[in-house]
């Protein structure tokens, strides 16, 4: 967790394929710790082809059972199966925007949103602004992207930077 927190967790990333895995990550966190699922990552990545939305989008249902059959993953079938439905509607908004990366920046004009929490304990769980873009995204067909789970995945990929006064991380 501390390799996490101090190496990605608030870094502005701009790599789509990046982008897709941590929103899958974080759908597949819904009701579990994040060090569960980050310590599946690996097994994340192999069993969902490195998270290439082109080569998900293919998957069928001898795939889709082979997923839910994986014990290096969470095999709930809701998540499973909405990694298909994501790529798809990860691959319309890359389409539609040129990337995934200038839809979601767009969010925040491109910068960082800076927030000044003193303590853990003054983070939010959502925002107004994670529940637009978590409305934005199911309207685009997106599943497991809630308000609770955007704000996450913003703070994550570093549209949001959370990170407390006095924290190292938070300068970068």
């Amino acid at each position: 967790m501390r390799a996490y927190h101090d190496d990605e967790w608030g870094k502005p990333s701009h790599d789509d394929t990046h982008l897709f895995e941590m929103l899958m990550l974080e759908g597949a966190q819904a009701g579990l710790s994040w060090s569960t699922i980050l310590g599946k990552r690996e097994n994340y990545r192999r069993a969902f082809d490195d998270f290439d939305p082109e080569r998900i989008v293919r998957y069928d249902e001898a795939k889709l059972t082979a997923l839910l059959a994986d014990p290096g993953i969470v095999r709930n079938r809701l998540k499973v199966n909405s990694s298909v439905r994501n790529a798809h509607s990860f691959l319309a908004v890359r389409a539609e925007h040129g990337s995934f990366d200038h839809y979601l920046w767009a969010w925040v004009d491109g910068t960082p949103i800076l927030n000044r929490p003193r303590t853990i304990a003054d983070l939010p769980t959502r925002t107004d602004l994670s529940d637009r873009l978590g409305k934005d995204l199911k309207r685009r067909g997106f599943n497991f992207v809630g308000s609770t789970i955007v704000y996450s995945y913003m703070q994550a990929v570093g549209l949001i930077n959370d990170h407390v006064v006095g924290c190292p991380q938070r300068a970068r």
